[in-house]
Formats: C-alpha cells, structure tokens, sequence
C-alpha cells in the first residue's frame, strides 16, 4: 500500500509538468498586458521595457518557464507582480476559506444525496421517486451562478436570513450557507441519481435473490450487501467531484464575494498577474490528484477484493 501511494504521488510530477505548461503558455498569449496595468498612465515605452526586465517577462518564454519550475522546487511560487507579497502566503491565506466551502458543500451533497438516493431505489416508480428524480434533473439542469444569485436576492436581500458576502470570521457559519447550497445542488442531484441508479442494478443481482432466497431481511439484504457494493462506484464520482468542486468555487466565491481561493484566481486573471494564476492552478491541481489517492486507497477498504502492488 505504502509503495501504491509513493508512486502515486511521483506520477503527479509529470501531471503537474504538463498542466503548468499549458497553463504558461496560455496566459502569456493571452490578449492584456500586465505590464500596461501595472504602469496605468505612466506607462511609457521606456518604462515599460525597464519593468519588463524587472520582472524577467523579457525572456524567451522557455526560459521564463525553467526559472519558474526552479522556484517552485525550491519551495516558491514567486511574487505577486503588482503586490509584490509571496504567492504561497498569499493562498495560504486564501486555501481555508475554500477548502471549508468545498467540504461544506460535499457534506451537505452526502447527507442529502444517500438517504434521498437509497429511498428512491427501495420505492422505485412511486410518487417519492418521481419527485426526486424530477428535483435532481432541475439541480443538475440549473446553472451555478443563477442558483447563487437567486439565493442571494431571496435569502439574502430580501428576507436578510443570511449575510450577503463576507467571511467566516465576520458572520461566522452563516457566510458559508447560501453558496454551500449553489455549489453542491448539482453534485447532491448527480450523487442521488447515481446512487439511485447502482442500488436498482446491485438489487437485480444473483446474490440479491441468494440472499433473499436464505429469509434476510430487506434492511440486511440493502444494508449490508446491496448499498456497500452500490457505493463502490459512488467513491470515484466523490473523489474526483472534490477537485470539482475546488475548481467551482471560483464562480461561487466571485458571486458571494468570498475571500477564498478562487476569487484570488479570478482578480489575478483580470489583472494578468501571472506568478498567482500559475500558484492557484498548481494548487488546485495537486487536491485533484490527492483526492483521486484518497478514492483509490478506500476501495482497498470497502472492497477486499481489491489489492495493490
């Protein structure tokens, strides 16, 4: 297992190569100029070739990208171009705010999605199905970013329930309420049809009927054979919904005006800050890649049929 997850962890090496690469090359072809920002009307051509050099943005782009990567080796992610503050401080600073909305918003999934899922499959084809089916396709069918906005106009503008914005730290747990539910509507509505889905095809099994056939109860028979190999499947949606989920929060987070990761993405690629969008998009892709870990080491757990070498 320990060997499994080493060399898991050295094939992120090449993962990460190749989306920083992608990543370097496009916002530098990108249309904007973080030097023109930067100047505003100072900017003059002379100016512009002296912060130019400053900044090492006069290299040949290879060359841009190896000092980068060399940085990054050494513990560094480089400095903010205008701010000039230290890109790893500055999503330190933003990382919890958007990994709490992230869990916040799996948790709330989880805990609507399985016994809405379960239930579904146990009273298949009746009214309690129809409408749990009905409100999962309108949470998979409904934008992010209408769901956020109308939340905020009704929830938050109109009856005041909760804050409009802010942080934890200022309203506490409420802050996180409204874009916890327009985050995860459309993960509760796939988890549920998933589940739903895997239950009434593990339920139709051979050894379903076995079971059944030896006098188990139905609660025996769902409990403890059908929802454990039902899940197995639900695992990989999970995991990789997480970095999902972490990638999502840049809208949610522009739309709340939340402090968090994703809105340090969206203001640095409006402003062109290259050492940022380069630090935000290296992060979010290391919590795919240790998301995807997690999922891989839990089937040995939940299924012992599976082994790694």
């Amino acid at each position: 297992m320990v060997r499994y997850i080493l060399r898991r962890l050295v094939l992120f090496i090449p993962v990460a190569l190749g989306i920083t690469i992608i990543v370097f090359v496009l916002i530098r072809f990108a249309p904007g100029d973080p030097i023109y920002t930067m100047l505003g009307l100072d900017y003059s051509k002379e100016a512009a070739e002296g912060l130019r050099h400053q900044l090492g943005l006069d290299r040949p782009i290879p060359v841009q990208y190896a000092f980068w990567v060399g940085r990054v080796l050494r513990g560094e992610l480089g400095r903010s171009f205008f701010s000039r503050e230290p890109v790893l401080a500055m999503i330190l600073r933003r990382l919890p705010t958007t990994v709490m909305l992230t869990i916040t918003s799996m948790s709330v999934a989880l805990l609507i999605s399985v016994p809405t899922g379960i239930i579904s499959a146990r009273w298949k084809d009746t009214i309690i199905d129809n409408v749990s089916r009905l409100v999962a396709i309108l949470g998979v069918s409904i934008p992010v970013f209408w769901l956020g906005l109308m939340l905020l106009v009704v929830f938050g503008a109109y009856l005041r329930w909760f804050p409009i914005g802010g942080t934890v730290q200022e309203y506490g747990p409420k802050a996180l309420v409204l874009p916890s539910i327009a985050l995860g509507s459309g993960f509760t509505a796939l988890l549920t049809r998933m589940i739903r889905s895997n239950l009434i095809e593990t339920l139709g099994e051979d050894y379903i009927r076995t079971a059944r056939a030896k006098g188990l109860t139905d609660n025996k028979v769902y409990f403890h054979h059908a929802l454990k190999n039902a899940l197995i499947p639900v695992i990989t949606v999970v995991g990789l919904q997480f970095g999902t989920l972490l990638g999502g929060a840049v809208l949610t987070e522009t739309i709340f005006n939340l402090p968090g990761l994703g809105r340090l993405l969206v203001d640095a690629i409006n402003a062109r800050d290259y050492p940022i969008i380069q630090g935000c998009v290296l992060t979010i892709s290391f919590f795919f890649v240790v998301a995807n870990l997690v999922v891989d080491v839990m089937y040995g757990f939940i299924d012992p049929r599976i082994r790694y070498r």
